[in-house]
């Protein structure tokens, strides 16, 4: 049904959605904590600095990640001081991309789960004696669970979905950083609609079990016999 070098890009695309997805869970976790947490003034501008990819097109996001990760960037003089190499056309650098850009659909969801979270409930918690660690995994992580489920699979899904970002840091290497919205882009310009409408068809389904998915998730629990008014 799928070339070996689509089979490839699925692969590549399935690797890079997982390992952006559980980067984005560790990085924004804590991040989402403290935005819900904070009082501080700048709140707003740190919540529009994350929620920038929403507005920003892809290539523009994807052109400044490009100079930071070059050769005369800081990250790239980091990665290069430390051995590391450079991070453009390479999957680690697909990942970096993909974890910028896929940010705020990780953080605005676990931030909103958080602050649903009454405070009389961790005060509760704190006259019991649990620290803040204890709180957090024993109160918040339960309670927030849906958010972090609704984080994880758009988080994924949107990695998935990427195009212009992967495009301008990864370019389109065989085997390596040619993603799965980059090979039906392939097929497209060569003409090969029907190899681009079956790769296209999957994502459509895929999109749809995504949908699903939440929508069963964040649905609300149905009333039981009697409550109703």
């Amino acid at each position: 049904m799928f070339s070996p070098a689509d089979w490839s890009a699925i692969r590549i695309t399935a690797e890079l959605a997982a390992v952006t997805t559980v980067l984005l869970l560790l990085v924004g976790t804590p991040l989402a904590w403290w935005l819900a947490r904070t009082r501080s003034r700048l709140k707003p501008v740190w919540s529009a600095l994350v929620a920038m990819p929403l507005v920003l097109p892809p290539t523009v996001l994807g052109f400044y990640l490009l100079l930071a990760m070059g050769p005369r960037g800081p990250v790239g003089q980091l990665t290069e001081a430390l051995g590391l190499g450079r991070l453009p056309f390479t999957f680690a650098g697909l990942v970096v991309a993909s974890v910028f850009y896929s940010l705020p659909f990780v953080v605005q969801p676990l931030q909103q789960a958080f602050e649903s979270i009454p405070e009389r409930t961790l005060e509760a918690a704190a006259t019991l004696r649990a620290g803040p660690l204890d709180r957090f995994f024993s109160v918040v992580l339960p309670l927030a669970r849906p958010g972090f489920v609704t984080a994880g699979v758009l988080g994924f899904a949107h990695t998935v979905g990427e195009f212009g970002v992967v495009l301008m840091i990864g370019g389109n290497i065989p085997d390596k950083t040619r993603v799965l919205s980059v090979a039906i882009y392939d097929h497209v310009e060569a003409t090969e609609f029907a190899d681009a409408h079956r790769l296209a068809a999957g994502m459509v389904v895929f999109a749809l079990v995504v949908l699903v998915t939440l929508y069963v998730v964040n649905r609300p629990p149905r009333e039981r016999p009697g409550e109703a008014a």
